[in-house]
């Protein structure tokens, strides 16, 4: 396993663009990994968008961002209400937000969902991502779920058991309208870390996977 490493421009802070379909997709596809990135850049800037939470949803977003960038440098959070299930159908629209955050400082990376997602809001978020920022590093998580639509990721993040349990523990606690989810649940989260943690012989046997289509070394 080759090991790579992320940093910043020379003169400038590590910029991360994390882009979610709906209000917990970032913290399930990547929350650790966010996590960890702040631990070890102190300085970098968090751009957190979540393109669809309306009403609790976006309350619970808003908790869910304060938590998981708490110890970021600086941060912007954006809430849009696009409703859930009917994103294709909201492109130009979505396209347009897409657009607006094309604008200002380039990121370093991008976090954004899987193109093979079976979910249609995550699937034309990660297709306008590319659409949008063509000359960038960008890491695409994965949602588990009902569709059973995993697949074999190629880019690995390790963690630690206290990040892991950070994570998990801020998903239970910030989305309460989802804890009725019979997958909803701590086994579920940790489960994919281990398995994830195992394919890429982690050092404390817990990772976050992602597909990496490009990389440029």
């Amino acid at each position: 396993m080759l090991g790579l490493g992320f940093g910043p421009h020379a003169g400038k802070a590590f910029t991360i663009l994390c882009l979610g379909a709906h209000s917990d997709d970032i913290e399930i596809g990547c929350g650790g990994t966010v996590l960890r990135l702040l631990e070890e850049m102190p300085r970098a800037h968090v751009r957190w968008v979540v393109l669809g939470a309306a009403g609790a949803r976006a309350t619970e977003a808003i908790a869910s961002a304060d938590k998981f960038l708490a110890t970021a440098h600086t941060r912007e959070v954006v809430i849009k209400e696009f409703r859930d299930g009917y994103f294709p159908y909201s492109g130009a629209e979505i396209k347009d937000c897409f657009e607006e955050l094309k604008r200002g400082n380039p990121p370093d990376l991008i976090l954004t969902h899987y193109r093979n997602d079976l979910h249609q809001d995550h699937r034309l978020v990660s297709e306008l991502t590319w659409n949008t920022f063509r000359d960038h590093l960008i890491l695409e998580y994965e949602i588990v779920k009902y569709d059973g639509d995993l697949g074999v990721p190629n880019f690995f993040v390790q963690l630690s058991d206290a990040i892991c349990r950070q994570k998990v523990t801020n998903l239970l606690e910030c989305f309460g309208s989802q804890r009725g989810k019979h997958w909803f649940t701590e086994d579920t989260f940790l489960a994919m870390l281990r398995l994830r943690g195992l394919e890429c012989n982690a050092r404390d046997r817990l990772a976050e996977a992602f597909y990496c289509r490009k990389g440029l070394y």
